[in-house]
């Protein structure tokens, strides 16, 4: 099976181990993102299976239209408005969405939002480029022990974050929907009175919000302006999460008057407002991004796809597509 796999940046997937599985198919990495639909259908016009590792490529009815060999999209992870599951369906493709049955929870972007709460209030990449630069002691960080840490949704994230702020001697603040809030009581947190002291009594505000279409947009340049000047915004979960253009406007106004950000509205970034500014640690998307992360996510996707392979349909979103072959 000649088998395609776009956005591999780092050039990472031929090194995993679970990459063995796929001996004897013909595969194909693409290390940079391809946005342009003509660029796009000629690179994959060959490809009978996808594999999307990110939610980056879009997966459209004119893109399909351009790959009459395509058989198979493997998505790692959820459904995601960038892959048209009915056009799929329209133009026979099977659509898999692979979840490892171990996935356990998501520590890797628990652990990166801890590292960047730290960073962010230590002001430890700031240090580390000043001492570089011939300085010493630059800047003047704060502690986290017995501030206030905000967690605006308590699900399988939210919860490590919430969990691992104990270590540190935080207080632990929630606000979600009443499913987030009673997990978050049986836990034995906090959960705020209501939405706007969650933003105002917030030292650090973090973001684990599912994106969907009554969460778009859920933070406004009114919840941010609530925000204490010296608190810091993180977002490790969609920037789609914020209003475009408020996280910008809430920093140049002071309030927050720090925020550390690991999605965007457009992925890969090379140019964006925050990278401008002084009071923002910026990474490129990190969450999810390491080893044991993508040996389970990869090695459930390449599963799914030799089980296909192998005539086993019983993971097909769209199962219509196995009757039309």
């Amino acid at each position: 099976m000649k088998i395609a796999i776009p956005d591999d940046y780092q050039d990472a997937v031929r090194t995993l181990e679970c990459f063995q599985k796929l001996n004897g198919h013909a595969v194909t990495s693409y290390n940079d993102h391809v946005s342009d639909p003509e660029t796009l259908a000629v690179l994959l016009q060959d490809a009978e299976a996808l594999v999307l590792i990110r939610e980056r490529t879009p997966i459209t009815e004119s893109l399909l239209a351009r790959l009459p060999r395509l058989k198979l999209i493997v998505q790692t992870g959820r459904q995601a408005p960038h892959l048209d599951l009915a056009a799929c369906t329209r133009h026979g493709v099977a659509v898999i969405y692979a979840t490892p049955t171990t996935a356990g929870k998501p520590y890797a972007t628990a652990e990166l939002t801890w590292g960047l709460i730290l960073a962010a209030m230590r002001f430890i990449p700031q240090e580390v480029e000043s001492m570089k630069a011939g300085h010493w002691q630059h800047t003047l960080g704060r502690t986290l022990h017995g501030r206030t840490l905000g967690i605006f949704g308590y699900g399988n994230i939210g919860s490590l974050v919430a969990t691992y702020a104990k270590a540190f001697g935080m207080q632990v603040l929630v606000w979600g929907r009443e499913g987030s809030r009673s997990r978050a009581r049986a836990d034995g947190f906090t959960v705020a009175t209501d939405r706007d002291t969650l933003f105002r009594e917030a030292d650090v505000l973090s973001l684990h919000l599912v994106l969907k279409d009554e969460t778009r947009g859920i933070v406004t340049a009114t919840d941010l302006q609530k925000m204490k000047a010296s608190a810091v915004l993180v977002n490790t979960s969609r920037a789609a999460l914020i209003v475009p253009g408020a996280l910008e406007e809430a920093l140049r106004s002071g309030h927050p008057g720090y925020a550390a950000v690991d999605v965007y509205e457009k992925e890969p970034v090379t140019e964006h407002p925050l990278l401008q500014m002084d009071s923002v640690i910026c990474t490129p998307h990190l969450g999810y991004v390491e080893k044991d992360s993508y040996e389970l996510l990869l090695g459930a996707a390449f599963d799914q796809l030799l089980a296909f392979a192998d005539g086993k349909t019983a993971a097909v979103a769209n199962p219509e597509t196995c009757k039309q072959a």
